[in-house]
């Protein structure tokens, strides 16, 4: 098997290694699992944030800088004898290292690295039950003689609001405020008037000397790769009045041949009461009463080490609910380990922090966070339920949504607004699937307001009627839905016509009024969601309710076959004009992927043969090695009519890219089919493990999903941007598990109908569901898809496994297939 020259997968310790520090791109984990969050890349840059990366960032980040990934969690190490350093990260100073090596693990990442035969180990981590985050450094004497050393930490401080953190100069030179107490660095700018938290940075081991004033610390005109303070060995006890408040602790460290010395560091988070922000009252200074006990807690060894074993304890736990063994390595390191982590991912931050978002200018989005929750439900109900109390709040009363909303208000962002028509039926794909992954009916009475204004609370079903009634009030000449500003590509502007190269198509005005450009993917969508919402229906309200929406799926199902076909593919849209978007009359974008996905999953053109004929359109002339592109041909110059999906260049983004998010949609579209051969060879030519022999062209991490892969177009074919923070991760891990696989969960039980390769002699897999474990053997006894269960040794008729009385822990299923 070809490896990357850049690391390898560790699937005992659910790594991934990494063995060279200079990465096509840096190489990113991601640090907690909830409130506090870190990003940190392969050497040792990133940053980190209390629950919104605009508003509570606690250290600083450049975006785009040279080199690339400029800002992080850096120490340094200064042989006292020689006066040279060196970080053991590689950045900032990028020496020639004797060895070097990243763990990315999950929700920790471990960077070990030799110079001068001085061995160091970084172990990064958040507790689960703590805003902070633990860096564990460990430096061992390989040499045959006595090492002096100094050790310095090093982190520069954000001043809380990212984007006025980058932009408010004439401000933000002027309010930066520290305080040092017993070694430990506060971070307390504006704490004074508006602000109840703080920063604080601390070491376990007793300090030399420490600085918070960058300019002290580096010197004037200097870098980080060559700070003053570590130059000369000696830091100079800076308190930082203003300019750019930083943290470094100065360590002095004498070892002995083969001795290993460890000291701990903390960066965290705390906020005080507002009757409770100084000590003494009246003071300005931080009140450390209720954080002094968390300090000395994680500066412990023993306590670090229990908070290490735990987070590993949660990830068995979490990873356990699904896991596989199949013919195929690929398909199993990423639905048992890395596939699963990123959809944990993408379910805390949305899109919202990643090396290619910024934190500043997105939230939560409204359409994101509901496909999101499609990969992570069953790991964590819980928390995937409120997640949808906490959507349908932002709704508006007229059904529609807001785009995105703010994670620390959980109110809608005006600056973007609403008026995505796709928006409002993710938020019924998203309450079925956890219906059906928990039984739980009751979240279907909680009560719900809409843009979060106190007395306007009704049922979450009734939010969900208003979904689907905001279509069914928005349609078209052709009684399509009405895209609106954009639907699922948010590129696909019709109404914009925007000639502004100032303004954002997103927020641009609209310059059509809206009335007759039409969505056939949001029609697609439509008829997904409303078969979908019947046996919600039917449960609350009655059959006659479930009969309405099945109706609604019906009618909309026959416009789509007599107004949303082009002969062998589905149109995608009409223009404000009303001229089609995705046909053979077009010169450009003649054919689309989301329409011949969506619709097929919608169920359209199933029984017409329409559906297989759309799915071989598809692959005619949209797929390549790398995935299947978004449309063909690309455009080659700006289309006003169209918008922002123009406006790239061809082969690049929205433009003729492979988008991987939507490659999910054409592997389910191909198994509802029964095509199980072209479903999984579609899955791996986007599958990041089986690409990581080709790092060098793809160049993002080979063990996380990426939003986009350069098209056949463009003259990078093959290079993928955009990694971690995409629906690419949801998508795909339902479509190998409940489709390939085909173990997914309904209403009334756990259905196994594999649609799996031909070659495949079966597979195993383990599945919590409803606190029961399943044990699933599935055998290929024949060609063909068809499905004899056997379950606890009885045939069981169907594909359904019925639900087991509730003592019983585990249920024992035999899947033949053929």
């Amino acid at each position: 098997m070809n490896r990357s020259p850049y690391g390898t997968f560790d699937d005992e310790r659910r790594e991934y290694v990494i063995t060279r520090p200079d990465t096509p791109l840096p190489w990113i984990n991601y640090l907690g699992t909830r409130d506090y969050i870190g990003l940190i890349s392969n050497t040792g840059g990133g940053y980190s944030f209390y629950r919104d990366a605009r508003f509570r960032r606690l250290t600083r980040y450049r975006y785009n800088s040279v080199p690339f990934d400029e800002g992080g969690r850096y120490v340094y190490l200064r042989d006292e004898e020689s006066g040279k350093f060196w970080s053991p990260t590689w950045q900032p100073t990028r020496h020639n290292l004797q060895s070097y090596s990243c763990r990315h693990g999950l929700s920790y990442t471990i960077i070990r690295s030799t110079y001068g035969d001085i061995e160091a180990e970084i172990t990064y981590f958040v507790p689960l039950d703590a805003d902070l985050e633990i860096w564990r450094l460990a430096v061992t004497n390989r040499r045959d003689h006595p090492a002096s050393l100094s050790a310095f930490s090093t982190i520069e401080f954000c001043l809380w609001d990212a984007h006025d953190d980058a932009t408010n100069f004439q401000r933000n030179f002027n309010t930066g405020e520290v305080e040092v107490e017993d070694g430990v660095i506060y971070h307390k700018t504006e704490y004074r008037e508006r602000r109840n938290h703080f920063a604080f940075f601390a070491s376990s081991a007793p300090i030399a000397g420490f600085d918070t004033q960058r300019e002290v610390f580096l010197g004037p005109y200097a870098g980080w790769d060559r700070p003053r303070a570590v130059a000369e060995g000696k830091a100079q006890n800076s308190v930082a009045h203003g300019w750019s408040p930083m943290g470094s602790h100065h360590t002095q460290l004498s070892l002995q041949p083969g001795e290993t010395r460890e000291i701990l560091f903390l960066l965290g988070y705390h906020e005080n009461p507002p009757g409770k922000k100084f000590d003494p009252p009246g003071s300005q200074r931080i009140n450390k009463t209720s954080v002094k006990p968390v300090i000395q807690r994680y500066l412990q060894p023993a306590a670090v080490d229990e908070a290490f074993v735990n987070l590993r304890a949660y990830w068995d736990d979490l990873l356990g609910v699904f896991q596989i063994q199949t013919p195929d390595v690929h398909t199993n390191r990423m639905v048992n380990v890395w596939n699963a982590y990123q959809c944990m991912v993408t379910f805390n931050l949305s899109r919202s922090a990643s090396l290619f978002e910024s934190g500043i200018g997105r939230g939560m989005g409204f359409r994101d966070s509901n496909q999101d929750l499609l990969g992570f439900v069953h790991m964590a109900p819980k928390r995937a339920r409120q997640r949808i109390l906490d959507l349908a709040a932002t709704q508006m009363t007229s059904g529609g949504a807001y785009h995105q909303y703010q994670p620390l208000t959980k109110r809608g962002n005006d600056a973007i607004g609403g008026d995505f028509n796709d928006d409002p039926p993710w938020l019924v794909l998203s309450t079925a699937a956890y219906v059906k992954e928990t039984g739980d009916w009751s979240i279907l009475d909680e009560l719900v307001p809409y843009e979060n204004v106190p007395g306007s609370e009704e049922p979450l079903y009734r939010h969900l009627e208003r979904s689907l009634s905001y279509i069914e009030d928005h349609l078209g000449p052709h009684g399509l839905p009405l895209i609106g500003r954009a639907d699922w590509n948010d590129c696909l502007n019709l109404n914009v016509f925007s000639e502004d190269p100032d303004a954002s198509f997103q927020t641009a005005p609209l310059k059509k009024d809206g009335t007759v450009a039409e969505s056939v993917f949001i029609a697609g969508l439509f008829v997904l969601a409303a078969r979908e919402m019947a046996p919600i229906a039917n449960h609350y309200d009655g059959q006659d309710a479930a009969d309405r929406y099945r109706v609604a799926a019906d009618a909309m199902e026959t416009r789509v076959e007599e107004h949303g076909w082009d002969g062998d593919w589905f149109l995608r849209a009409y223009d404000a004009f009303g001229d089609p978007v995705g046909s053979r009359v077009c010169d450009e974008g003649q054919i689309y992927i989301e329409p011949q996905g969506m619709c097929v999953m919608g169920g359209i053109g199933l029984e017409s043969g329409r559906a297989a004929r759309a799915l071989e359109s598809a692959r005619r002339r949209l797929l390549t090695d790398h995935g299947v592109m978004l449309h063909q041909p690309a455009y080659t110059h700006y289309e006003l009519r169209l918008g922002e999906i123009s406006s790239y260049p061809p082969g690049y983004k929205e433009n003729g890219s492979i988008f991987c998010h939507t490659n999910p949609w054409i592997m389910i579209a191909e198994a509802l089919l029964g095509h199980g051969d072209r479903a999984h060879d579609i899955y791996l030519r986007i599958n990041p493990s089986a690409r990581e022999p080709l790092s060098e062209i793809h160049r993002c991490e080979p063990y996380v999903y990426a939003q986009t892969i350069a098209g056949r177009d463009a003259p990078t074919h093959g290079e993928a941007k955009n990694s971690w923070l995409t629906g690419t991760a949801a998508w795909n891990y339902v479509a190998i598990t409940q489709w390939i696989l085909g173990i997914r969960p309904t209403q009334d039980g756990l259905r196994v109908a594999p649609v799996i390769p031909s070659e495949w002699a079966g597979f195993e897999a383990t599945r919590r569901f409803r606190g029961v474990t399943y044990h699933i053997v599935v055998e290929r006894v024949g060609l063909g898809n068809e499905v004899a269960l056997t379950v606890d040794g009885q045939e069981v008729e169907g594909t359904v496994v019925p639900l087991p009385d509730e003592a019983a822990e585990d249920v024992a299923v035999h899947a033949r297939i053929g």
